[in-house]
Formats: C-alpha cells, sequence, structure tokens
C-alpha cells in the first residue's frame, strides 16, 4: 500500500499506538478522581498539555483539551463572539477557510451579525490589504487559516495580527492551525494570536482529539458545560487514553521533525521533477507551501478517475478536502476562480515519513499511465 493522503488523517505511529494500549491496561482512571489513581491520571494529563504547550511556544495553562479541529474552531470562534458582541456585529474571516470555520460564520452571520469573507490570490492566500481595509472599530473576531487545506498554501497570519492590532487591539485573533501543526514550525507567541486550533490524527496521533490554544488572560465562557473540566472552559471527562498518545505523537514529531520536513521535501521535488515528463499539468500549490502538501491538475482528466485508477494498486490519493468529498459546496480552486479544467483534474498529495522514494517511483509511474489512458478516452470523446 502507498498512502499518499496524509492531509485527512495519518497512520498512527507504532510507538502512539502502544501509549493508547498500555494506557488503557493502566492509565484508565477519570483524572477528576480524587484518589491517587485518578491523581496519576491528572498528572500524565498535565505533562501532556506541557508537551504540547512547548511544542506550540506556549505555557501549558493555555492549552485546553478538545475531540479535534472542529470542535476548537467551534468552541473559540463561538466564544470569542460572545464575549466581544457588546462592542460590534462585524466579523472578518477568508473565503477559503474549512467549513469548521466557514459554518460557524454563516450562522452568526443569520443572527444579524456583518460578516466578511476576503479575497484570495490565485493560491489561495488571503488579501491583507483588503483586511486592512475592513478593520475598523466595529470588527470583534477575525480568523483566517494558517495552511490552506487543500492547496497548501501559507497565510501570513504574524502580518495579520499586526495590522489588525494596529486598527483595534479588542479584535480577537483565530486561526485554524490544523494543517500548519506538525508541517511548519509554529510559534503561537511570535504569531501573537488569540486561539489557535490543532488536531491529534494530522500528526500521526489518534482521531477524536486536538488541542486549542487560548492566550492568558481572555476569559473566555466556555462552549460545552458541565463537569468544568479543563479549567471550567471544556467540560467533559478528558480523553486521557489519546491525549496521552496525542502527546507521545507530538513529542516524537519535536524530535524528528527537521529530518522528517527534509525527508518529505525530497518527495515533493521528486514528484515535481517527474511531472515535467506529462502533458498539460498544472501546479496549484504556491512555491512556499509546507513539504507535504502538494495540489496538481491533470488537463482533460477527472482527479475523481485518477484517484479510482490508482486505488486499484492499493495507492491512495485525494481530489480536495476529506470533508469536501461527500459535499456539493464549492472547492477552494472553484472559489479562487480556476479554470472549470484546472478543478475538474486536480489531485490532492499529501507526505509522510513512511514514504519512500522508491513509492515514489510506483506512483508516479501509475499516475501518468492513468492520466494517458484516461486522455484517450476523453480525446475520442470530443472527436
Amino acid at each position: 500500500m502507498i498512502y499518499l493522503d496524509n492531509c485527512a488523517t495519518t497512520k498512527v505511529r507504532p510507538e502512539v499506538r502502544q501509549v493508547i494500549l498500555d494506557s488503557l491496561e493502566k492509565d484508565f482512571a477519570n483524572p477528576s478522581s480524587l484518589h491517587s489513581f485518578g491523581m496519576k491520571a491528572e498528572e500524565k494529563l498535565e505533562e501532556s498539555r506541557k508537551i504540547i504547550g512547548d511544542f506550540l511556544a506556549v505555557k501549558a495553562e493555555e492549552i485546553f483539551f478538545t475531540s479535534g479541529g472542529t470542535e476548537s474552531n467551534n468552541t473559540f470562534i463561538s466564544s470569542a463572539i460572545e464575549k466581544n458582541k457588546k462592542y460590534g456585529k462585524k466579523l472578518i474571516t477568508t473565503e477559503l477557510e474549512h467549513d469548521a470555520v466557514l459554518e460557524v460564520f454563516k450562522k452568526y452571520e443569520s443572527l444579524g451579525y456583518q460578516v466578511y469573507y476576503l479575497n484570495c490570490d490565485e493560491y489561495g492566500r488571503a488579501d491583507l490589504d483588503q483586511l486592512s481595509q475592513l478593520m475598523d472599530d466595529q470588527v470583534i473576531l477575525v480568523s483566517i487559516i494558517h495552511v490552506n487545506n487543500e492547496l497548501g498554501s501559507i497565510n501570513n497570519i504574524k502580518k495579520a495580527v499586526e495590522i489588525i492590532r494596529e486598527k483595534n487591539k479588542k479584535t480577537l485573533i483565530h486561526s485554524d492551525g490544523v494543517q500548519a501543526f506538525g508541517k511548519i514550525k509554529v510559534n503561537l507567541k511570535d504569531l501573537g494570536v488569540d486561539g489557535y486550533s490543532v488536531s491529534s490524527h494530522k500528526v500521526h496521533g489518534p482521531k477524536g482529539t486536538g488541542a486549542l490554544y487560548v492566550k492568558k488572560g481572555l476569559n473566555l465562557d466556555p462552549f460545552i458545560l458541565g463537569g468544568g473540566q479543563e479549567s471550567g472552559f471544556r467540560s467533559g471527562t478528558e480523553n486521557t487514553n489519546s491525549i496521552f498518545a496525542f502527546a507521545k505523537a507530538v513529542e516524537i514529531l519535536e524530535r524528528n521533525f527537521d529530518k522528517e520536513l527534509a525527508h518529505k521535501q525530497g518527495l515533493k521535488d521528486q514528484v515535481l521533477a517527474y511531472i515535467k515528463n506529462i502533458d498539460d499539468v498544472v501546479i496549484n500549490s504556491p512555491e512556499e507551501s509546507p513539504s507535504a502538501i502538494v495540489n496538481l491538475s491533470f488537463l482533460d482528466t477527472r482527479g475523481e478517475v485518477i484517484l479510482h485508477y490508482l486505488e486499484q494498486d492499493q495507492i491512495y490519493i485525494s481530489t480536495t478536502s476529506a470533508c469536501h468529498s461527500n459535499r456539493k459546496s464549492k472547492t477552494n480552486l472553484e472559489k479562487i476562480g480556476k479554470d472549470p479544467k484546472v478543478v475538474d483534474g486536480s489531485i490532492r498529495l499529501c507526505f509522510s515519513y513512511e514514504n519512500t522514494k522508491e513509492d515514489i517511483e510506483i506512483f508516479l509511474d501509475k499516475l501518468k499511465f492513468a492520466v494517458e489512458d484516461i486522455r484517450k478516452i476523453t480525446t475520442k470523446r470530443k472527436r
């Protein structure tokens, strides 16, 4: 099997899987329990919080565990709007956000808030000049994705924060960092955001676990109420087994980051060098996109058909974000006005530390065959 859909989800590392198994047997106590067994689980929970906080260059107390990126995005955006609604009803985001952000903004739009969607360039990067023009004392929240989940484009979050702070210091700033986390170096103190969302299953940890950074002192009201876990901000018994595993994945990621980054860059370079042998290819990802992501379009083909050709040989890719695959909403390529031929023939590749040069050689050989075979059919139809 050759798995190149690592933006959708990653395979759990063997060491991470072992942590889950061990914790199910030895560390299953509720961390809110007062007995020593529960206190041991709480200690491990706090150790996990510190590992993830350190990786993001923030304090452990600023990290709150959630069920994943969707909950983290929903929680910060909703809580931030509720906190700041006394200052105005103007919200800013981009047209290329993940649905876990866009759907929340649409909800508040239906409640009477003014939502402004920043335009994006041909590679999906947000228009910061437009952001500057829109900023005023009525803007209560801005949310801009860090790394685009379909194209790999990187938004200049630090610059966006500078623009926002200069215009309105009361505006709260959030970034969806789910695809940035583990793919580029992230220092949240340097970025200056108030909230940042990450997910475990994008970094070889288990699904159903994530984290939300909330800048100390914001005092946001909780989004989920109940038993008062996570310092009262996120109620519900913590998914400790997965959180311990998440922390292990981050621990390994930090140790291997530079080496694995260079490895993935080598694989990406291998792909980009080879596709010159295939006619009518469009590279949709910008040059500076993370080494793990590349989006390509093969004209006069359909990405879906390429996907099904390749899966016959147990090679797995994607055509778009996994969250878009079962919906009829527009893809990012459509939103930025790409030619329908480019949209139809697009595929997304996401590499991991497990992929080898030999894997990529096999994939590229099969890809070339698929593209050429599909084009024979489409050319006949045109005639």
